[in-house]
């Protein structure tokens, strides 16, 4: 499959991008290259192949659950460019 310039061009109209023309030109050669590649991968036989979740074996990769101290409000808090001591303040999205 040939990835073409309005192709990128209808793909970044449909993203909202702005792109100027060396950046199609750009974007044009990479997306082509990637979907090449994505192209040999479909040569690929896998027939009798299981699919599987992961690459490699994996087991147990969750964290166990333990009780520990919360943060203090404070230090939650202390990040926020507006605050009342309880929690963010934030502009009104909907009328009073």
């Amino acid at each position: 499959m040939s990835l073409t310039r309005q192709d990128v061009e209808k793909v970044a109209l449909l993203a909202r991008l702005q792109l100027t023309d060396d950046e199609l030109a750009t974007m044009t050669d990479q997306l082509a290259q990637i979907v090449d590649y994505v192209d040999q991968l479909a040569e690929v036989d896998t027939d009798g192949v299981e699919p599987m979740a992961h690459a490699v074996e994996v087991a147990n990769v969750f964290a166990a659950d333990e009780v520990r101290p919360s943060l203090p409000r404070e230090a939650a808090l202390a990040n926020g460019p507006r605050t009342n001591g309880r929690g963010y303040l934030v502009p009104a999205v909907l009328g009073d």
